[in-house]
């Protein structure tokens, strides 16, 4: 018979369906309570509303609980009547990724103290209801975009488009910068300030009439003072006027007294002229400081390629002191024994990737976790630049669907992934050659063939190792495929493995190129 589990996790209420275990035929209509958790089934809970809501009621009052959380929509219909009057719960979370019903968002608003849910998906229609009464919605479901305007922004999801008080244009808009924002304006009901970093006004103009066309009132357009010139002003005073009745207007960033008033234009013009020396200077240091530490660690990286170069050479020379026998090779056979010699440098090395017309030349390691390599080098001394280093989940005996690599951005000094992002230009793509990459592990020799370059916002959907299906890769494939910059004709079938190459481009993006093995 199927029960309803609730439990108490991190000061947050669980509710779960519990219909594994074997219940004694005595607990059949009754409860189990204990200090943390609470079994009832579904029969008791139909005919002991009230009882178990005060129950309830009196667990969150002394565990000081107010936050609640339903594993999928069903229960959650079920047992959503049992809080209503608990007025200590004022957020609830559905765990499962469902768009959220109509009959679920009804009982939210019956429910006198929730002011606040999280869940995986929710009709447009709903979270405006529900706005209505003072509830606000988080949802989980992402979506990818390509404008600068939704980056630039971080809306990547329907919660925080509809919730967004405040964004930031780069002028001139593209064309998917003014379709994102008309989609945006269509769902926003909060919006109140929009900060432009130039003045053109046929995107101001455009702005003005989308949020017009989508009813939004009480914004403000705010545009620097700086880099505007009078006849700009006249024309932005003009347009004030006209669009007063939309309740929409332009702002300067400085008054207008500080435009028309020119005994302040001298002391604004000496404290530019100062403030740009001291930008200098630290912009000088800072130039100075990054300069003097990316020459040391280029010559840092350097020593150890020559160090891993004679290693190499010498087991050339001596093959009896290849460190392969430190492997055990009774069921994979060593095919690149000057990787193998790299093993009593770091037993880590797994292999060597190598990209045509780029720095990157480098064994690959790989630890117990993907932190390790991040900030210490091939001796395994800590170290900025890293190392380049494969995925932990990964198997150098026997490659999965996708193998990935990893390595440091360091674009000043060029080192590790530093000039990966060369193969996003055309000049190097468009060279046949470049587009076979060589990566070779112990075991085997290895050239993969370049399907997919792009930058994306920061997300995990591209490093997965495994997939349940052979429909789970192809789908896979073609969402990286779909994001490429150019199509590079390269087709993948279930039966193909992938390299996966990733690097940072920000605090939020990645950069990665993708290979099939040929």
């Amino acid at each position: 018979m199927k029960k309803v589990l609730i439990s108490i996790e991190n000061n947050n209420l669980k509710l779960t369906y519990k219909n594994h275990r074997k219940m004694r035929e005595d607990l059949i209509n009754t409860n189990i309570i204990s200090d943390n958790e609470l079994i009832f089934g579904i029969d008791y809970l139909q005919n002991n509303q009230k009882i178990v809501s005060l129950f309830l009621k009196e667990l969150c009052d002394m565990k000081h609980l107010n936050h609640v959380i339903f594993d999928n929509n069903e229960l959650t219909f079920f047992m959503l009547p049992f809080f209503k009057n608990i007025s200590t719960i004022t957020s609830l979370e559905i765990k499962n990724d469902e768009t959220i019903t109509y009959a679920i968002c009804e009982q939210i608003i019956d429910s006198k103290y929730i002011n606040k849910i999280n869940c995986y998906n929710i009709p447009s229609f709903m979270i405006e209801k529900l706005d209505q009464e003072y509830i606000k919605v988080e949802t989980r479901s992402e979506f990818f975009y390509i404008s600068n305007f939704m980056q630039e922004n971080n809306l990547v999801q329907y919660s925080k488009i509809y919730y967004k008080t405040n964004v930031r244009i780069s002028l001139p808009m593209s064309l998917e910068d003014q379709n994102d924002f008309t989609t945006f304006s269509k769902i926003n009901r909060y919006l109140k300030n929009i900060r432009i970093n130039a003045f053109h006004q046929n995107d101001i103009l455009f702005l003005l009439k989308t949020m017009k066309e989508n009813h939004l009132k009480n914004v403000i357009i705010q545009i620097p003072g700086n880099l505007v010139t009078p006849s700009d002003v006249e024309f932005l005073k003009e347009l004030n006027k006209s669009w007063k009745k939309a309740h929409l207007k332009c702002s300067l960033s400085y008054s207008d007294d500080y435009l028309k008033d020119n005994i302040f234009k001298q002391l604004i013009i000496n404290t530019i002229k100062i403030c740009g020396i001291i930008t200098f200077i630290i912009v000088g240091s800072i130039m100075a400081f990054v300069g003097t530490r990316n020459y040391f660690a280029e010559r840092k990286v350097d020593s150890i390629q020559e160090n891993v170069d004679k290693i190499i050479n010498d087991n050339n020379n001596n093959p009896s002191q290849s460190g392969s026998s430190n492997i055990n090779t009774d069921e994979y056979e060593i095919k690149n024994n000057y990787i193998a010699s790299l093993l009593s440098l770091n037993p880590d090395t797994v292999g060597w990737l190598k990209v045509n017309n780029t720095k990157i030349d480098y064994p690959v390691v790989q630890a117990t976790d993907n932190d390790f390599y991040l900030k210490n080098n091939l001796y395994k001394e800590n170290d900025i630049n890293g190392w380049i280093y494969m995925d932990y989940r990964n198997n150098d005996k026997k490659l999965q669907k996708n193998t990935i690599i990893y390595g440091h951005n360091m674009y000043y000094s060029g080192i590790m992934f530093g000039t990966l992002h060369k193969t996003a230009n055309k000049s190097w793509y468009s060279n046949e050659e470049n587009l076979t990459i060589s990566f070779n592990t112990l075991y085997e020799t290895m050239n993969w063939k370049i399907f997919s370059i792009y930058k994306v916002n920061k997300t995990s959907d591209y490093i997965k190792t495994e997939f349940a299906t052979d429909e789970d890769f192809l789908e896979y494939i073609n969402l990286i495929k779909s994001r490429s910059i150019n199509d590079f004709k390269v087709e993948i079938t279930k039966e193909d493995k992938v390299l996966t190459l990733s690097t940072c481009t920000g605090d939020n993006q990645r950069f990665v190129v993708h290979a099939k093995l040929i």
